[in-house]
């Protein structure tokens, strides 16, 4: 963990270990050890510290101040700006493992039409869905023995978006809602 010294000069300086105490020069590891170590000084105190380092390498891209509005925010803000002084470790690569490759998917024919399973309440549907006056709701919900709301998601979901079926839904002269398969 870096520690970071504060001498009387108001000059910070960033460690690698804990310093050897010395007369004039305070350390701090965190935030909040800056925090409990600053709650005595002077607002000016801060302006001071700030203004210390702001501008010079790396800290270019800091703007002196004139005034901060409190302590917990002057802490915070150069907290903040102390980190730019924590050296940064050397990269390591880690040893990797070889990756294993992926099975090859087969290749589909995207030009086939989608197909359901003989006997199934999907390949039930389809075919109701081919007559040419279409299928009712309710004629749907008595052939699957399915509610009315699960009707209109299969067709939605299973029919439309899986299969890629375009489905059309008109109302009968009677005004009952049919649906067919799209030609």
């Amino acid at each position: 963990m870096t520690t970071f010294t504060l001498d009387a000069d108001n000059n910070i300086t960033a460690h690698d270990a804990t310093p050897a105490a010395q007369d004039n020069v305070v350390a701090f590891a965190t935030e909040k050890e800056l925090t409990k170590l600053s709650a005595d000084w002077p607002i000016a105190r801060f302006v001071e510290v700030w203004n210390a380092f702001a501008g010079a390498p790396p800290f270019g891209d800091l703007k002196p101040v004139k005034k901060f509005t409190d302590r917990k925010t002057a802490a915070a803000r150069i907290w903040k700006a102390v980190q730019a002084l924590t050296p940064t470790p050397a990269p390591q690569a880690a040893p990797l493992a070889p990756k294993k490759p992926k099975a090859a998917k087969r290749a589909t024919t995207k030009d086939a039409a989608p197909t359901a399973r003989d006997g199934s309440k999907k390949a039930i549907v389809l075919d109701m869905m081919k007559r040419p006056d279409g299928v009712t709701l309710a004629d749907i919900m008595s052939a699957t023995d399915w509610q009315a709301h699960s009707v209109r998601g299969f067709i939605s979901g299973s029919l439309g978006k899986k299969m890629g079926l375009t489905i059309e839904s008109y109302k009968r002269p009677d005004g009952t809602r049919a649906y067919k398969l799209a030609q």
